[in-house]
C-alpha cells in the first residue's frame, strides 16, 4: 500500500514533529526564555546606573542585587536556554531527519515505474537529501531564531512602554514600516531563490547524467563536447545567482538605512526628554540598549528571513518533485497474492502508453501453471509490455489480468512481485558485495545458500578468482563486471529467489556460447516446476518450450511449439529463416 506524506511543508515538518509534541513545546519555551536576556540585562544596568549616585564608597550593599541578577541573567537566560536548545537539537534534530530521509525514500520506491524513467536517479537522490538538509535548517536554526527574535521583541515594546510610550510608538513604528518592506521585497528574493536553486537543481542532473555515462563519452572523444554542452547551465546559474546577489545588496542596504533612521529617532528624542526631565540617565542607557539590540536583532532575523525563504524554497521545489502521486496503488482492500499453480490469464486487456495508439485491445491469452512459454516478435510487438503488464509497472486500460484466478490489482504490488522471479537483458546491479547482490534474491539467505546459487549460474568460478572473492564491491551498477557477469549474478539471484513464475528476458544474450551451455543447463532446472514466459531473440534458446507466442503489433499472431510453428509457414518459420547468427531481424523486411 502506498505510504502517503503530506504535500504541503508545514504539514510536512509538523507529520514529523508529532512524536516529539512534548519536545518542541519544551523547545519553544526555551527558545522564548532565551529572547528575555537583552531586555531583562538592560533593566538591570537602569538600575545600576540610576543607583549610582546613592551609593557610597564604604556601602555598596545596594549595588549587590543588581549585580547578582545580571549574573543569573548570563547563567539562566543566557547560557541555560541555548544550552538547552543546543542539547534538544543534537538529541533529536538526527532522529527527525533519518525519518524524513527515511520515509520519504520510501514513497518515491512506491512511484511508479513511468517516474523513474522520467527522472534522473542522481536528481531524485538529491531531492531527497536536500528536503531534509534544508527542514533541519529551518527547525534547528531558524525557528529558534524568529521564537528568541519575537519574545526580545515583545519584552523590548514592554520595556519601552514603561519607560515612555514615545519610545513605544517610535520603535512599534518602526517595527512595522521594517517588517513590512523586509517581508514585500523579500518575496522577490524567493523568487530568485527559487530560480536559483532549480538552475543548481538542473545542474546537478546534468552532472550525472554525464558521468553516468562517461564510457560512451571517452568511447566517442566527446570531453570538451559535454564541457560545450554544460556551458549554457553554468551560464543560466550564475546569471541566476548574480541577479539574486543585487537584489540581495539593494534589500541589506535598504535595511541598513531605516536601522540608522531609528537609531537617530531613539537618541534625538533621549535627549529631548532627558533636557525636560522626563527621562532618567539610566532610561537612557536602558532606551539605547533596547534600541541597538531591536535594530540589530531585527536586522539578523531578517537575514534569517532569507535564509528561511531559500529553505522553504528549496523544499518547496523539493516536494513538487518528489511526493507525485503513484499512478498505480494498492487499494485499501487488497490482500496478499497466494500462488498455488501459477496460471497467468489475460481478459480482454486494453493498454496504451500515454500518447501512442493502443497497443493491446481486447486480449486474451492464458498460459497454464507450469508452462514454459517463449515470446517471440519484431522489436515493438508487444512482447516486453505483456511482461511489464503482468509485473504491474503499468495498468491495463481495461480488461483484467488474473494469477490463479486473482486479479492483480486486488493484490500487493509486494506481494505480485515476490512471486516473480524476473532475469532482465540488462541487469543492474548495486554498489555493493557480490554476495550482498546476490542475497538480494532472498535476504534472509545463508552464505552457504549464495555460494550454491552462484555454483549454479556458473559465476562461483569468476567470483572466486578475484582479489576479494565474495566480498568483492562492484561498482556502480556493476560496472566493474563484464556483461556476460552481471547476467550471471542476476540469475544467481533468481536461483536463490525461487519464485513460482519465471520471467527471462534475453538472460543469456550477453553469455559467450559455451557459459550459455551450462546456464542453460542451470535454468533449464530452475523452470522445472514453475510457469516460465522467456522473451527471446535467439530462437534456439526456445526450442524446448511448451509453446511459443509470436508477437505482432500486439497481438498474438501464432501460437504452438517450435515444430508446429514452422509447419504453419507463418511469421515465425520467417523469422526462423532469416535469422541470422541466432538472433532476429530487429523489423520486417519489406
Amino acid at each position: 500500500m502506498s505510504h502517503q506524506l503530506p504535500k504541503t511543508l508545514p504539514s510536512f515538518i509538523w507529520y514529523f514533529l508529532k512524536p516529539y509534541k512534548l519536545t518542541a513545546t519544551i523547545f519553544v519555551s526555551t527558545a522564548i526564555l532565551a529572547g528575555f536576556f537583552g531586555p531583562f540585562n538592560n533593566i538591570l544596568i537602569k538600575v545600576i546606573i540610576n543607583t549610582l549616585p546613592q551609593v557610597h564608597s564604604e556601602d555598596l550593599s545596594l549595588l549587590m542585587w543588581p549585580a547578582l541578577l545580571i549574573v543569573l541573567n548570563f547563567i539562566v537566560f543566557d547560557n541555560f536556554t541555548w544550552r538547552s536548545i543546543n542539547y534538544m537539537n543534537c538529541k533529536f534534530q538526527p532522529l527527525i531527519k533519518n525519518q524524513i530521509i527515511k520515509k520519504t525514500l520510501r514513497f518515491v520506491l512506491g512511484s511508479s515505474h513511468q517516474f523513474f524513467q522520467d527522472n534522473l536517479s542522481g536528481r531524485i537522490a538529491s531531492q531527497i537529501t536536500t528536503l531534509a538538509d534544508n527542514i533541519e535548517i529551518i527547525l534547528q536554526r531558524i525557528v529558534v531564531e524568529f521564537i528568541r527574535g519575537a519574545s526580545l521583541l515583545l519584552a523590548s515594546f514592554v520595556t519601552a512602554y514603561f519607560v515612555n510610550a514615545l519610545f513605544f510608538y517610535t520603535l512599534f513604528l518602526w517595527f512595522v514600516v521594517f517588517a513590512v518592506v523586509s517581508i514585500f521585497m523579500s518575496k522577490r528574493f524567493v523568487d530568485l531563490e527559487d530560480r536559483y536553486a532549480e538552475c543548481e537543481s538542473i545542474i546537478s542532473g546534468q552532472l550525472v547524467d554525464c558521468i553516468s555515462n562517461q564510457s560512451n563519452v571517452r568511447i566517442f572523444s566527446k570531453k570538451e563536447y559535454e564541457i560545450s554542452r554544460m556551458r549554457p547551465f553554468l551560464l543560466a546559474t550564475q546569471k541566476a545567482f548574480q541577479t539574486k546577489e543585487r537584489f540581495g545588496i539593494f534589500l541589506w542596504s535598504l535595511q541598513g538605512l531605516m536601522i540608522t533612521i531609528m537609531m537617530g529617532f531613539s537618541v534625538y528624542f533621549l535627549i529631548y526628554l532627558y533636557g525636560k526631565g522626563f527621562v532618567s540617565i539610566g532610561d537612557f542607557a536602558l532606551i539605547l540598549g533596547l534600541s541597538m539590540q531591536l535594530g540589530h536583532m531585527m536586522w539578523y532575523m531578517m537575514s534569517f528571513v532569507d535564509q528561511f525563504n531559500q529553505a522553504v524554497g528549496k523544499c518547496k521545489q523539493s516536494l513538487s518533485a518528489l511526493l507525485i502521486q503513484p499512478e498505480i496503488t494498492d487499494r485499501s482492500d487488497v490482500h496478499n497474492l497466494r500462488v498455488r499453480q501459477g496460471q497467468i490469464r489475460f481478459e480482454k486487456v486494453k493498454f496504451h502508453y500515454k500518447g501512442t495508439e493502443p497497443l493491446f485491445q481486447n486480449k486474451s491469452a492464458t498460459i497454464e501453471a507450469g508452462q514454459k512459454v517463449g515470446l517471440v516478435g519484431y522489436s515493438g510487438g508487444g512482447k516486453t509490455t505483456f511482461v511489464n503488464l503482468i509485473l504491474r509497472l503499468y495498468d491495463v486500460t481495461e480488461g483484467h489480468i488474473f494469477i490463479d484466478g486473482q486479479d492483480i490489482r486486488d493484490v500487493t504490488q509486494d506481494s505480485l512481485r515476490a512471486s516473480i522471479a524476473l532475469i532482465p537483458q540488462d541487469p543492474s546491479l548495486f554498489h555493493r558485495s557480490l554476495m550482498d547482490n546476490i542475497r538480494y534474491g532472498r535476504t534472509d539467505a545463508s552464505d552457504e545458500d549464495v555460494i550454491e546459487a552462484a555454483k549454479r549460474a556458473h559465476a562461483h568460478e569468476f567470483i572466486r578468482a578475484l582479489p576479494q572473492g565474495y566480498d568483492s564491491l562492484v561498482g556502480e551498477r556493476g560496472v566493474k563486471l563484464s556483461g556476460g557477469q552481471r547476467q550471471r549474478i542476476a540469475i544467481a539471484r533468481a536461483i536463490l529467489k525461487n519464485a513460482p513464475i519465471l520471467i527471462l528476458d534475453e538472460a543469456t544474450s550477453q553469455l559467450d556460447s559455451v557459459t550459455e551451455r551450462f546456464i542453460q543447463d542451470s535454468l533449464w532446472e530452475l523452470m522445472q516446476g514453475k510457469t516460465t514466459i522467456v522473451i527471446a531473440h535467439r530462437l534456439s534458446t526456445l526450442l524446448h518450450m511448451d509453446r511459443i507466442l509470436v508477437f505482432d503489433r500486439g497481438k498474438i499472431v501464432e501460437d504452438g511449439s517450435h515444430q508446429n510453428l514452422l509447419a504453419k509457414r507463418g511469421i515465425y518459420k520467417t523469422l526462423w529463416e532469416t535469422q541470422v547468427d541466432g538472433f532476429l531481424p530487429d523489423k520486417k523486411t519489406p
